[in-house]
């Protein structure tokens, strides 16, 4: 029975597609680690507890496919293909852009904390990090995206 997969792609499809953008910086790149997620799920078959479970279940996989390609030998003897961030307004687009400039681990934290609403507790969990790092993490991306938003200003 693969109605609860499917119905898991229709909620959370869309959620995992952003996050793993905003950490690889390649959309089609995404679109496998996505596609990996879900046949983890259909193999594992977890019970869920509720909604927000599964969604952080999700996350979790997802996170770690997109670490385990960020080391991958094989994406460092490639260009990065640097595809605009899906972002609606012209005004979120300049700062979806100025995000993907940031870091991967740097880009993980602000995708999952601005985007996602976790909080630096969750993002711990979801990523196997210190709280700790997650916080200093995320400070230093509010510092590198503040210095790449003045630069294309002036």
């Amino acid at each position: 029975n693969t109605e609860w997969l499917e119905a898991l792609v229709e909620q959370h499809g869309n959620t995992l597609l952003r996050a793993a953008s905003a950490i690889l910086g390649d959309v089609q790149e995404a679109e496998d680690v996505v596609q990996e997620t879900f046949m983890k799920c259909l193999e594992k078959h977890p019970v869920f507890e509720n909604g927000e479970h599964a969604r952080a279940w999700l996350l979790r996989v997802a996170v770690n496919r997109c670490k385990s390609r960020l080391r991958s030998p094989w994406r460092r003897l490639r260009a990065p293909l640097l595809e605009s961030y899906p972002a609606p307004e012209p005004q979120q687009r300049a700062a979806a852009e100025a995000v993907l400039r940031l870091s991967p681990k740097e880009r993980a934290v602000v995708h999952l904390h601005y985007y996602e609403g976790y909080k630096t507790a969750e993002i711990a969990a979801l990523t196997g990090e210190p709280e700790g790092t997650v916080r200093s993490r995320l400070s230093r991306a509010r510092a590198h995206l503040k210095d790449i938003l003045k630069e294309e200003e002036t």
